[in-house]
């Protein structure tokens, strides 16, 4: 129990870290995307979004790198994704008191543009299994698993390019039409930008080590507390630029940090963390109902954002219950009650 108590402190102690540190890395960005007059939506999709994602790319590669552990970095990738899509928008509906306001450039591109990270996040570990396992026979509920090397990796990252090619192409046709601000002082803003993220590192690896820690002192495999505690740790920073976004009314920009957050965590987080460290094994048999689900909740906001064009309270509501489900469901398979993802507990 103690163990569990000072593991308990140290998860709080990150999520503080992480949050002072997120929010001044937030203000950073936000100052530099003003400065060098970025729309609205690319400054939530690809500046704010890269900077509040920065907690799950060193979530990846430390867990890997640091701890072995490249199922609890991956875990909480997925996890974290999932939160950001069926819990900050609802969070920015309810605080912000009404109604979120979607448009159709955020729906038709940047939502389907997502969808396309998802599938080929899939699609690149699929083929890790097909040319690079399985390792074990998918027998006596053995879990089949394969081997994502550097070659495969390069895929999601390239995809990455394309998606910072589209956005660039938007910046440049609106770029002249904004304002010049003055009193920004970039240099400052970037050193604010590098020592928050230095922050994160600390905050994530103390994160890290308290998951682990939960996962021994309970006797439950460590993939359930990445994809509850650290990924919602993690997707701290995104909840505080959304919900900022949408009391600002800035809607825009508080749904594309969603999405464009999501985009990076898949198409980024991951490939990165197997170029730093090579060729990592990954269970299919596992990942598969998480990305399942993933999708799941994806198309449920998007339906919702696609009526009228906009998030309503009781819609907000439905994905925050929808998100609990998941949380009982990942709580039942840490017990064994369930066995959907083929990993005992332990």
């Amino acid at each position: 129990m103690t163990t569990a108590l000072q593991a308990g402190a140290g998860a709080l102690v990150a999520t503080v870290i992480l949050w002072l540190a997120c929010v001044r890395l937030e203000e950073s960005s936000h100052a530099l995307a003003v400065h060098y007059r970025l729309p609205d939506v690319v400054r939530g999709s690809v500046l704010m979004a890269v900077s509040s994602s920065f907690p799950e790319l060193a979530t990846a590669i430390l867990a890997l790198k640091a701890h072995g552990d490249f199922e609890l970095g991956l875990a909480a990738i997925i996890g974290s994704a999932i939160y950001n899509i069926l819990v900050i928008p609802a969070a920015a509906v309810l605080v912000r008191g009404r109604p979120l306001q979607a448009n159709r450039e955020l729906v038709y591109r940047e939502a389907q543009f997502y969808l396309v990270a998802v599938t080929v996040l899939l699609l690149v570990i699929s083929l890790a299994v097909i040319y690079g396992g399985p390792f074990d026979a998918a027998l006596d509920g053995n879990p089949i698993r394969g081997r994502l090397g550097r070659g495969l990796a390069v895929i999601p990252l390239a995809l990455y390019g394309l998606y910072l090619f589209i956005q660039w192409e938007e910046a440049r046709d609106w770029r002249s039409s904004m304002p010049v601000v003055v009193g920004i002082r970039p240099v400052r803003e970037g050193a604010i930008f590098l020592f928050s993220t230095a922050g994160i590192v600390v905050g994530v690896e103390i994160l890290l080590r308290a998951a682990i820690a939960l996962g021994e002192a309970f006797n439950t495999p460590t993939f359930f507390w990445g994809m509850t505690v650290v990924a919602a740790a993690t997707s701290i920073p995104d909840m505080i630029v959304s919900v900022k976004a949408a009391v600002a009314d800035r809607q825009a920009s508080s749904v594309s940090n969603v999405l464009g957050s999501n985009v990076f965590d898949l198409l980024v987080a991951v490939p990165v963390a197997v170029l730093v460290s090579g060729a990592v094994v990954v269970n299919f048999t596992q990942i598969v109902p998480m990305m399942a689900f993933l999708m799941v909740a994806t198309v449920v906001m998007l339906a919702f954002m696609r009526h009228d064009m906009k998030l309503t309270r009781e819609e907000a509501l439905v994905m925050l219950a929808l998100y609990g489900a998941f949380g009982l469901w990942m709580a039942f398979e840490a017990l064994g009650l369930t066995s959907i993802l083929g990993i005992p507990p332990g």
